[in-house]
């Protein structure tokens, strides 16, 4: 090695650095964390079980207006997710194991800051968590803010009730041949469940949580013939489900004992013979101002095709009982509508994983569109 030349060069950068903080005073770079913007009516939490590696899930949260990516949530292993109903927290029910795909199991109910996405803290609750693709109806808050239904399967179907103003499990509910959580919004303290044999259950709690009495409906749709999807929308305490084969069911669930209207169909005579059936995960959104439903359709409709993506999104009249839109379908298998004014309807593309975005005002149409927005996602919820 030739030192000499060595010693040259280090005096040469020596010199060069002595002279730069001679010269001028040292400016060290300051880390941050950039803060998100207020929570708008159009941010939007998108669930993604993110399948392929389904002990990672995420919760991705968007800006709707600028279809800007502003961050992500980690839900663990099958986690679902709900904001509160005041927007102030966002729970994340999910189960952690201590060698990450196996070993001891832990389900809790983490607890973020919908401004920042910290994490506050964690309720312990019994680990039977519903470890199943993200449904609006897996975690819910009451309408009242005091308690969180949790659905639980083991494959036993029960529901978890946690006390949000004391920070702690309270009771499990026994819900045998039912599923889904559909919070009164009558009664804080109520819940209705859908049942295999066409019927529904509703839930009254005590004071404490407990369990105080169960009632059920008549049948209003045919499990082997006509079964509903498990989603539904509302307005008030009226609960809007649809049929695979496109018959809409209404029931108020204002009472203790659920109150069931005449079903009417989706399709037309005309449709029928094109087999158009609606389908998707989170296939249908209501503007409760407007009383406008929308609806992910897909033609050629048959056994087993009720989670095809859209063809179509179809737009409805509640009050007529009537469709007065159709809109390009982009592939849509989740639906969410803001309640603003002037509405945006937000669609999760299936296939490619985009959000469509519409305008949902009295002439709907399609905006625009922002790309890859998850993996696997399945359902949204609005600010």
């Amino acid at each position: 090695m030739n030192w000499s030349r060595f010693i040259v060069v280090v005096g040469l950068l020596s010199g060069a650095c002595a002279g730069s903080v001679a010269g001028a005073e040292t400016v060290f770079e300051t880390l941050s964390v950039a803060k998100m913007p207020a929570p708008t009516p159009h941010r939007i939490y998108v669930s993604d079980i993110a399948i392929n590696h389904i002990v990672d899930g995420r919760l991705h949260v968007i800006d709707g207006d600028a279809l800007k990516y502003l961050g992500v949530v980690s839900t663990g292993f099958a986690g679902n997710a709900t904001l509160s109903v005041d927007r102030q927290e966002l729970y994340v029910a999910t189960t952690y194991y201590s060698r990450l795909s196996h070993g001891e199991r832990s389900d809790v109910v983490d607890i973020h800051d919908p401004q920042t996405l910290e994490h506050r803290g964690e309720i312990a609750i019994p680990s039977r968590h519903a470890q199943a693709l993200p449904y609006k109806g897996l975690v819910r808050p009451s309408s009242d803010g005091r308690w969180l239904f949790v659905q639980n399967a083991t494959p036993a179907s029960s529901v978890t009730v946690v006390d949000l103003k004391a920070r702690k499990f309270a009771f499990e509910v026994a819900t045998p041949g039912c599923w889904i959580i559909i919070p009164s919004q009558t009664v804080g303290g109520r819940f209705s469940t859908l049942c295999g044999d066409g019927t529904l259950q509703t839930i009254t709690l005590n004071d404490n949580g407990s369990f105080k009495s169960r009632s059920r409906s008549e049948r209003f749709f045919e499990p082997d013939e006509d079964p509903v999807f498990v989603q539904s929308d509302h307005i008030g305490d009226r609960h809007f489900f649809v049929s695979f084969k496109g018959q809409v069911h209404e029931a108020d669930l204002s009472a203790e004992q659920p109150r069931l209207q005449a079903p009417w169909s989706l399709v037309t005579a005309v449709d029928a013979r094109k087999s158009w059936r609606p389908s998707g995960y989170q296939l249908l959104a209501i503007h409760r101002k407007t009383h406008r439903m929308f609806v992910a359709m897909h033609m050629g409709g048959k056994e087993g095709s009720h989670k095809d993506p859209a063809k179509e999104i179809w737009v409805f009249d509640l009050a007529q009982a009537k469709r007065v839109a159709r809109l390009p379908g982009h592939n849509a298998i989740a639906l969410t509508v803001s309640q603003t004014d002037t509405p945006k309807l937000f669609a999760i593309d299936g296939v490619k994983m985009g959000l469509a975005v519409f305008d949902a005002s009295a002439k709907p149409r399609f905006l625009h569109r922002m790309e890859q927005i998850g993996e696997s996602a399945t359902m949204m919820e609005l600010n």
